[in-house]
């Protein structure tokens, strides 16, 4: 297997719903989006699977020597050899993907988050930053291009802390700003213990309509020349805010529940979008 195969494989693995807007890319930047992405599987596994934190923090200090190599060595992990010539290619920043790294070592120091603020920066490390490399590779012409991809980040990592509430609160991690929970009544507690109280589901629609103004301000970023280099971001979106749609009708049953979308469901959303931008 060589390293762009065993990049396909932890994608493949992985089952997101990001892979569905690959299918529409170039084979060059098909491929570049597959290594980006087997990537951040890479260094969010160290944290989700290894149970002893300071092995986890030891691990992603390994990864950033990795980093280092891609830039001015030879990396050893397949994943950093495949991207190489994805750096190369598309000039991606070393500090991007050494942000993805401190964002997943944020979840080893900071299982709760004070505030809307501190959760930005979060989600800018976890998700904005990817959005900023998938722009890069993508391609565009006017960089008001890198504002829809920071902000249409923010916007998928906040889908993904809506959908997750309950999958994060065992694994005792809560993503909801502790400020807006005490403003709507809803303890640490409740979310732990799955509660879903009326409190619980008005904190739930509050989250809803941030993500939803993250999604309308990223598009309002977006420059029309740019609109058709960028169309596997906006088939993304596409998919995730169905997802946020789907928590929303379902009756925001994320303690308990899981929402998911079928594959078949999630190719109808990408032809659309396709056929849409």
């Amino acid at each position: 297997m060589n390293p762009y195969e065993y990049c396909l494989d932890k994608v493949t693995q992985s089952g997101s719903s990001f892979t569905s807007s690959f299918r529409i890319l170039s084979k060059e930047r098909r491929e570049a989006m597959t290594v980006l992405y087997a990537y951040c599987r890479e260094v969010d596994d160290v944290v989700d699977e290894c149970s002893d934190a300071n092995v986890a923090r030891t691990t992603l200090n390994w990864w950033r020597g990795e980093v280092a190599a891609i830039y001015g060595g030879k990396p050893t992990h397949p994943v950093c050899q495949a991207l190489v010539t994805v750096v190369q290619r598309f000039k991606l920043p070393q500090e991007h993907l050494l942000e993805i790294i401190d964002g997943m070592e944020m979840d080893l120091d900071q299982p709760r988050y004070a505030d809307f603020k501190s959760l930005q920066l979060y989600c800018y490390r976890v998700a904005s930053v990817v959005g900023l490399l998938s722009a890069e590779i993508f391609g565009y012409s006017d960089r008001e291009t890198l504002k829809y991809a920071h902000d249409l980040g923010i916007a998928f990592q906040l889908t993904n802390i809506i959908r997750d509430v309950g999958e994060d609160a065992r694994r005792n991690r809560i993503y909801l700003p502790m400020d807006e929970m005490q403003q709507f009544g809803v303890t640490a507690a409740d979310i732990l213990n799955a509660r879903e109280t009326a409190a619980f589901q008005k904190l739930m629609a509050f989250q809803i309509d941030r993500a939803r103004r993250y999604y309308q301000q990223a598009f309002e970023h977006l420059p029309a020349a740019d609109r058709k280099a960028q169309r596997a971001g906006l088939i993304m979106a596409a998919i995730y805010r169905a997802v946020l749609d789907e928590v929303e009708r379902s009756g925001c049953h994320v303690l308990r529940e899981r929402v998911s979308l079928g594959s078949g469901y999630k190719l109808w959303l990408a032809l659309k979008a396709w056929l849409v931008n």
